[in-house]
């Protein structure tokens, strides 16, 4: 009995021990769990210090050369193509003749019409000589110039028209493409020939709201053409959109008078450079460290650990810099990255 009875004290000492072990080994596991938990809840972010720099002014907008002109020449009569006399690449001048449409059946619509108004003019000198001694009346004599007059107009329409059998090009410059062959049949309308006018040509370029205010009609634009790097065009505003596009761009349209061996070419990359070449200190940021776009003037800044959403005012741009007018201070930190992942006041850990 006595053995029973020490043998279940042992037992319950037993079970005892290993609950309080277990409970031990509980409270520390929890107490590790609680402290990854409290840092795996800090978002991982960068940052970047907000700083005062010497800044160029000079503000960079990218586009792509246009000619001024660029024409389609087209025939305005129907007919066999029988003389092409300018080919691509040809310089050609305002009025000049490009092709000779065949024009027969034009000048028998000429002879025709000449024999029509030869019988009015007959018959009018005729009616007229008759009305004197009373052999018509006046409202024949009348009715019989009315022909006549149909008639001069009908030839002077058929000379007109027997005129264009020559297509001619209405502006000057380089052949850059010809459509037709001799002996192929053209109808009215049909594309001819493309006329590019390079001696001046546009770069249209995109500019943010920031920069173009200081813009103005007129203005003197340096321009540069990324396939010579030693070359620099001068250029002159010649329209601002009074509207933006989607992204809060205006369009800029600069107009540049080429070199007298025509190197620009229609389709060139061009950059327009404006606000000369003088320097400004300015406060600014990364570019990245906006949440949505730079419109929106909200950036997080980091302070004892934690992201706090901050409003700004934003300048002008720099590049992948911003200027920071209103909002920050020299030194505070803003975070670059993992702002998709933040709301106000959120815990943050700072990664490099």
């Amino acid at each position: 009995m006595k053995r029973a009875i020490i043998a279940i004290i042992v037992i319950g000492a037993a079970l005892v021990g290993m609950f309080m072990i277990l409970n031990k080994n509980k409270k520390k596991v929890e107490a590790e769990t609680a402290v990854v938990a409290e840092k795996n809840a800090a978002v991982a972010v960068r940052i970047d210090t907000a700083r005062t720099e010497a800044m160029n002014l000079a503000y960079q907008a990218n586009g792509t050369f246009m000619p001024k002109q660029e024409v389609t020449v087209a025939a305005e009569t129907g007919g066999r193509v029988v003389r092409v006399l300018v080919d691509e690449g040809s310089r050609v001048g305002a009025g000049q003749t490009l092709a000779v449409v065949e024009g027969d059946k034009l000048n028998v619509n000429v002879s025709n019409a000449q024999a029509a108004y030869d019988i009015a003019q007959s018959n009018l000198q005729r009616y007229q000589s008759a009305l004197t001694t009373g052999g018509v009346t006046q409202a024949q004599v009348d009715q019989m110039r009315l022909q006549f007059e149909n008639a001069k107009n009908n030839l002077k329409s058929a000379k007109l028209t027997a005129g264009d059998v020559t297509i001619k090009t209405s502006v000057s410059g380089i052949v850059n493409s010809r459509k037709i062959e001799p002996g192929a049949y053209v109808s009215p309308g049909t594309p001819a020939f493309d006329i590019v006018n390079v001696s001046t040509l546009k770069l249209r370029v995109n500019v943010d709201e920031k920069n173009v205010a200081t813009l103005r009609v007129g203005q003197t634009v340096e321009v540069l053409a990324s396939v010579y790097s030693d070359k620099k065009f001068t250029g002159r505003i010649t329209f601002i959109a009074p509207k933006s596009d989607g992204s809060l761009n205006f369009p800029v349209e600069i107009e540049i008078a080429n070199n007298p061996n025509n190197d620009l070419r229609a389709g060139m990359y061009g950059t327009a450079v404006f606000g000369g070449s003088g320097t400004a200190s300015a406060l600014v940021i990364p570019r990245t460290a906006f949440v949505g776009s730079i419109s929106d003037n909200k950036v997080f800044v980091l302070r004892n650990g934690k992201a706090i959403e901050t409003k700004v005012q934003s300048g002008r741009s720099f590049g992948d810099l911003i200027e920071i007018t209103s909002g920050l201070q020299a030194g505070d930190q803003v975070i670059t990255s993992g702002q998709i992942n933040l709301l106000d006041q959120t815990a943050v850990e700072v990664i490099k």
